[in-house]
Parts: C-alpha cells; structure tokens; sequence
C-alpha cells in the first residue's frame, strides 16, 4: 500500500547575498590577489556584482590562459583573507530555522567552491543539511531536483533561472546585485526584501503536491 506520508519540505538556499554577506571578506581576498599578482583587480567593482563563478570574475582581469593559476591562488587564501571579515545576513539563521521548525529539511546550493563555502558556514554557526557548491545558474536544478527541492530562495537571476529548470518555486530575496523589477523579470515566483521576511512567508506556504 502506498503510504499517504506527504515528503518533508526541502528548502535550498543561496549562498552569497543571501546568506551570507561576504563582500568585506572577498573584497580583501582580490585586494591581496593583485598584491600577489601585480594584476589590477577593481574590488570595489567585485563586490557590486557576486553571484557567478569565481572563473567567470577573473576572466574580465586576467589573460586565459592565466585564470586557473588565479583561480588556484584565490582559493588558498580565501580562508585567511574571506572568512572571518563575513557576516550572516539579517534574517538567515532565522529562515533556517524557520524550515527545520516546519519539520522541513535545508539545503545550501552554491556556486562557490565548496570546501570555501562549509568555511563560512561553520563559522557562522549556520547548519543546513547539506552543502553542495560550485553549481551557478541553470546547473543549480541538478542539485535541487537531486534533492526534491520545494522552494529555491536566492538574490540573483541566476538563482531564479536555476529554480526555473528544476521546476522548483523560486523566492528571491532583494539583498544582492538584482533589483526587485530584475528578479520578477526573471520569472521569481516571490519578491521578499530580505530573509526576515521567510518565515512569514513559509507559515503560508503550501507545498504543490509532487508527481
């Protein structure tokens, strides 16, 4: 007999500017890339528009065929210059929260490199169930569909058209580089200002029953 549980609810969130404010932190990292470097990276410029991948970042500053050396310092010492100086946004423990309270389960859904990302978040003291990381955009679904996703919440288009691939309800929270008008062009399902604004939201949601 098939049982008439209904599946626990699953949450994915974004990372950057929706979790997590880390604009002090990589500003600091790319300030001592060019150090390192000699290469002249405007981090003021970085900070206004997080979301892609590191790669595509350091695309518009270096030469081809120099970007994975860059990739690969930038990695080594994100964790001395990128952790501590990051704060979790207004809001963000308490959505977690908000969804393990619903009985539900949390997943973060990230293009930063991984292992950056556990980082952040252990510093934090902010628990989601799982982490999976270096996924930008439309390859975000492979995660959320991977893990029967409800509810994708992020601050970029790009985690909009993620949540759209996967068929999954997309919340956006305006908190990064994409405006309001931006996000819902996107196809965002819910505009919130910011994470204060999800458990509110959450209390009224209902699931969409699953094939």
């Amino acid at each position: 007999m098939a049982s008439t549980t209904a599946p626990a609810l699953t949450v994915g969130f974004d990372l950057d500017m929706t979790l997590i404010d880390s604009r002090p932190g990589i500003h600091a990292c790319y300030r001592a890339l060019t150090e390192r470097t000699g290469t002249y990276i405007d981090a003021d410029l970085v900070v206004t528009r997080l979301g892609p991948p590191l790669v595509e970042e350091l695309a518009n500053w270096f030469p081809a065929e120099e970007v994975p050396a860059a990739v690969e310092l930038y990695r080594e010492m994100y964790p001395a210059f990128a952790v501590a100086a990051t704060s979790a946004m207004p809001g963000a423990r308490a959505a977690i929260e908000a969804v393990r309270a619903a009985g539900g389960r949390t997943i973060v859904v990230t293009a930063k490199y991984e292992p950056s990302a556990r980082l952040h978040l252990e510093h934090l003291g902010i628990e989601p169930d799982e982490v999976i990381g270096d996924l930008w955009a439309e390859a975000k679904a492979q995660a959320l569909r991977a893990h029967a996703a409800d509810v994708y919440v992020g601050d970029h288009v790009g985690d909009v058209r993620g949540a759209r691939t996967a068929g999954t309800l997309s919340v956006a929270v305006v908190t990064g580089p994409c405006s309001a008008a931006e996000l819902r062009t996107a196809g965002a399902d819910v505009v919130l200002p910011d994470l204060s604004h999800f458990p509110g939201w959450l209390a009224c949601y209902r699931p969409a029953a699953r094939a």
